[in-house]
């Protein structure tokens, strides 16, 4: 049996969860995120909190789908922009979906359920669009069906 689902859109061209960086100070060595994906996870916590609007996380399994719309480019011409749009172009430049998918979850961690080890079920589809952004929908399953 599922419960209702949770769904919200991450406005903007969709970022990847990047490695952690290293920097040294002094004799020591410090690993700091990213500004762009901090920037990106915030992003996502504000539209999940907003999605959720004051209910408490989900305690149990999630289905979760994620269609990442990116930014057609510009560049383009205006017959391979249609196509993409159309979507008979596929969406393989970067951001990797999974690494979109990492960033997501992150973000999610603590407003849409309580830890992203909570999501036992993934959809993810990646395309062109011109309104890039990432259509979020947690679904809360029951453990049996995990």
């Amino acid at each position: 049996m599922t419960h209702q689902a949770i769904e919200f859109l991450i406005p903007g061209q969709p970022v990847a969860k990047s490695r952690p960086k290293f920097a040294r100070r002094g004799n020591f060595t410090t690993t700091y995120t990213p500004e762009k994906t901090v920037n990106y996870e915030t992003l996502v916590k504000l539209a999940a909190a907003d999605a959720m609007a004051g209910t408490a996380p989900i305690a149990g399994p999630v289905r979760l789908q994620l269609v990442i719309n990116l930014q057609i480019p510009q560049s383009w011409s205006k017959k391979r922009q249609a196509m993409a749009e159309s979507g008979q172009i596929a969406a393989t430049k970067k951001p990797d979906a999974d690494n979109v998918l990492k960033a997501v979850k992150d973000g999610m961690n603590g407003i849409v359920y309580h830890d992203d080890a909570q999501a036992v079920e993934l959809a993810i589809s990646k395309r062109y669009s011109t309104l890039p952004g990432v259509r979020v929908v947690v679904t809360q399953i029951d453990a049996e069906a995990a």
